[in-house]
């Protein structure tokens, strides 16, 4: 036959774009296979449709892809759900962002039109986030990928929201919620960042309205004041009993507050004496409820002060108000002192602005219920998460859980179901939207203004994407899915949530699997974010090195319960195993020339064979075992090492040999073993590097079909051979300690050298003697042998686990010069030794040093060591 060319240099954008067209044209990516088998289901975590991708996408979409991929090619109906999230605040902040810049606002477009642009400006990112997931090479099924506003997925919302109202399970009511300035809305307790910042504690002194004295009182917001509606003391605080029940004149107003008892209050902590906002803090608004406190609400919903504040203060941003309130507070001789304290402060996960604690009428989900079905699918093991230890993230939540405040004062979502009748005052939540007042007959009807949070459609998503509350087919045949990969982050947003509105609605797990990617973070240890700009984007990855070149390096870095420190520069170590996969092909592909391929059952297999088949079957295990426990690192290791250590660097080498003989059937053996292994190993290869392994196997002679839906390998018992693997061990020990020696002494492997092997095993005798040609054309030997009479003058010893190689070479070195040179580079080694070691032995550096960097110091001692070892050992050898 003739030799196949592969190009010369390995160019992934030469054919990437050409394979995936090829692959989605030929409908590969819709679930196929055995109808008999288990489907694999996967739903993508949707990105914000306004999004691009970040390498966080690039992590989680690669590791989604290689399961995708081993299961397809596994015969099972395999799917994957693609879609993108309408991402409430984000979306609506792109778009008022862009009106602003024409110098108009949401209010001046009016609602109707506002959602017409924002539909508009999710088409034209729709189709970038999209791009940008084909570009990296997920194999997603696009017939059914799915939006959370799309029509059907609208429809399961209402559903929901409606079903949940008439199971009392949604309610109305007026509460202290996080309220985002900025953004204008709510937002969940989930959707707060706490960071800590340098503060001040303001003590003042409330006078007692009778004149007796004050009362001293400690904030960190001393704005808030002006909505005090009393002051609360400890109950068997014996400091305050004369005074409880005594009222106090509230500084820079004229109204007066009571003094109450409460046991929130700690006796310890500053004066024992504590201000009530019931309005403006959590803790308040409880204590307010149990003492029947007036509520006093000091903010409008753009963060400045409104008209329950003195006029003074009227219109004020909250730290201008802040200012002013203590200047006034000393002027007006109020102010005890002014301390430092550092403080947790919230902050909106989208725009960062500050929280503030406001009141106001929000929808709200009582999660109490579906929290515990939640908790009963973990107990009951009906999901696991790996790593494990998310566990007790995920439970903790669920134990501390609160209502849902789901309401956003936004115009882009899901417009909340519910109408006011204006002549009565009933509230309608409705399926369908109602024309008039079921308890009156009007039909003067309000909408709700407010959409529903995002994760409101998000945490349906599992369910919704396949068609419920249809009863469809793929309902019917890919739920509950298998696999969810995402990210930490998301685990109270979105996985747990999930979990409880599919046991609510569909009474069980929306999948089993969860599996927690690592974090990707810089070199520094840093999360990558725009800010820092320390991101890296995955298209320029792509653009570089490859999609395949990712994806590998991704997974090889993907050890469990462990970040990812990255650069580009990592990156190379995909884009030089492509390069290794490309050049092996090559070869082997040009060596087909006026080779006569054979079928298995024609060919004889020798040792190497049998070695390379067994350490395939121990590749295809491993990865196997790996894929059941999401060890994406030990899934790409094994490939690595099968592919490069025993494939390349050995059995390739080994069949030079037989390449190269003058026997031609021999030559079509080796030839036909080499392209048989190259198949199984690009099938094995294909989940990992996808596109490469695609373009090479389609040039294999015989190939029937495309490789991503071809069959994984699978392990042959017949081929294992774990006597072989040991003596094969043991010939790869002495090769490698013969090309160190060549390599100590400057002996060039063109010059062929005497050896001879001394061992008491005798099964690794009668496998030596019978492999010397082999093992001959591995060391650039001429004369290789086992030890008979032969004198071992002349000779070095390379000593091995079970058996002594005699390098006769002494005549090829000058003794004295390498013994001076040994010398020399063993004093160097041992001061390189020394000094690693006085640094790892520094406090301060141990302390201060990044974990990477004494990482390396520790992995530079090791080498040290090991140098010097060798070093030793041949001095010892010339000088015997």
């Amino acid at each position: 036959m003739k030799a196949i060319e592969l190009e010369k240099t390995f160019n992934p954008g030469e054919f990437e774009d050409r394979i995936y067209k090829y692959w989605e044209e030929g409908g590969y990516f819709k679930p196929a296979g055995d109808d008999n088998k288990e489907p694999f289901v996967i739903v993508i975590p949707p990105p914000n449709v306004t999004g691009v991708l970040h390498m966080g996408h690039g992590l989680n979409n690669s590791l989604q892809d290689i399961l995708i991929r081993y299961h397809r090619m596994q015969g099972r109906p395999t799917l994957w759900v693609p879609g993108t999230d309408h991402a409430g605040i984000a979306t609506q902040n792109v778009v008022e962002r862009k009106l602003k810049e024409k110098g108009q606002t949401r209010h001046s477009l009016g609602r109707e039109k506002f959602i017409e642009e924002t539909w508009r400006t999710k088409e034209e990112h729709h189709s970038i986030i999209t791009k940008q997931l084909k570009k990296i090479g997920a194999s997603c099924d696009w017939t059914r990928e799915r939006f959370t506003m799309d029509e059907g997925l609208s429809d399961a919302v209402r559903e929901v929201f409606v079903t949940l109202y008439e199971r009392n399970l949604i309610y109305k009511g007026e509460y202290l919620v996080n309220w985002c300035p900025s953004c204008g809305t709510a937002l969940a307790d989930d959707e707060v960042d706490h960071e800590e910042e340098q503060g001040s504690l303001y003590h003042v002194k409330y006078p007692l309205s009778d004149g007796s004295g004050h009362i001293e009182v400690a904030t960190t917001r001393p704005e808030t004041m002006f909505g005090d509606t009393a002051v609360a003391v400890h109950p068997e605080d014996d400091r305050y009993s004369s005074v409880v029940g005594k009222t106090i004149d509230l500084p820079l107003t004229d109204r007066k507050i009571k003094i109450i008892t409460d046991t929130y209050c700690k006796r310890e902590f500053g004066s024992g004496a504590v201000k009530i906002t019931p309005a403006h803090d959590p803790n308040d608004w409880d204590i307010g409820n149990r003492h029947n406190l007036e509520r006093i609400n000091i903010l409008k919903d753009d963060g400045t002060l409104n008209e329950n504040v003195p006029e003074a203060f009227r219109g004020m941003e909250v730290k201008a108000a802040r200012k002013a309130t203590v200047k006034a507070l000393d002027d007006g001789g109020f102010m005890s002192k002014i301390e430092d304290q550092p403080h947790q402060v919230g902050h909106c996960y989208r725009c960062k602005s500050v929280i503030e604690p406001y009141m106001s009428d929000q929808w709200f989900v009582k999660m109490d219920s579906m929290a515990e079905k939640a908790m009963k699918a973990w107990e009951e093991d009906r999901i696991r998460f790996y790593p494990k230890r998310w566990e007790n993230t995920y439970t903790h939540w669920l134990k501390g859980i609160r209502d849902w405040c789901i309401s956003r004062q936004l115009w882009w979502g899901h417009r909340i179901p519910a109408w006011t009748c204006t002549a009565c005052g009933e509230i309608l939540v409705e399926r369908n939207d109602p024309e008039s007042c079921s308890k009156c007959g009007s039909t003067s009807l309000e909408q709700d203004p407010d959409v529903l949070d995002t994760w409101f459609s998000s945490w349906l998503w599992p369910f919704s994407t396949l068609g419920w509350p249809e009863k469809t087919a793929d309902l019917e045949k890919f739920f509950p899915t298998t696999s969810l990969v995402t990210g930490y982050d998301i685990i109270f947003f979105w996985v747990a949530r999930m979990i409880m509105a599919s046991e609510e609605f569909l009474g069980q797990a929306p999948f089993r699997d969860i599996y927690i990617t690592p974090l990707v973070r810089d070199k520094n240890g840093r999360k990558m974010s725009k800010s820092l700009g320390n991101g890296i984007d995955p298209l320029d990855i792509v653009e570089q090195y490859g999609a395949d070149a990712m994806k590998f390096t991704l997974a090889y870095l993907s050890a469990q319960g462990q970040d990812i420190p990255l650069d580009m520069e990592d990156i190379k170590l995909g884009s030089r195993f492509c390069n290794k996969v490309w050049n092996a092909s090559r070869y082997i592909l040009m060596n087909l020339e006026g080779r006569t391929l054979l079928s298995r059952n024609e060919i004889q297999l020798n040792a190497a064979d049998q070695w390379i088949y067994h350490r395939l079957n121990k590749a295809i295990e491993n990865v196997n075992q790996a894929v059941s426990v999401y060890r994406f690192d030990d899934m790409a290791h094994s490939i690595y090492e099968f592919f490069w250590n025993d494939f390349c660097d050995w059995y390739v080498e080994a069949t030079k040999l037989y390449l190269y003989s003058k026997d031609s059937q021999e030559k079509d053996r080796a030839v036909s073993v080499l392209l048989d292994v190259l198949n199984k190993s690009l099938r094995l290869l294909h989940p990992f590097m996808s596109f490469l392994t695609e373009e090479i196997y389609q040039k294999l002679p015989g190939v029937d079909g495309p490789l991503i839906i071809a069959d994984f390998p699978q392990v042959d018992e017949d081929l294992d051979n774990p006597v072989l693997e040991n003596q094969f061990s043991q010939l790869q020990d002495l090769v490698q300690l013969v090309r160190t020696f060549r390599s100590e002494f400057n002996i060039p492997p063109a010059k062929s050298i005497k050896v001879r092997v001394k061992t008491e095993d005798t099964s690794l005798r009668e496998f030596l003697k019978s492999e010397g040609e082999l093992v001959s054309s591995l060391i650039h030997c001429d004369d290789f042998g086992l030890m008979k009479e032969e004198m071992t003058s002349g000779s070095v010893t390379a000593v091995g686990k079970t058996f002594e190689a005699f390098l006769y070479i002494r005549d090829m070195i000058d003794v004295d010069k390498e013994k001076s040179r040994l010398t020399k580079n063993i004093d160097k080694f041992e001061k390189l030794f020394v000094s690693t070691e006085k640094k790892l032995g520094n406090e301060k550096f141990t302390a201060n040093a990044p974990e990477e960097v004494i990482l390396k110091e520790k992995e530079k001692l090791e080498e040290f060591r090991n140098i010097i070892e060798k070093m030793k050992t041949y001095l010892m050898e010339l000088e015997s």
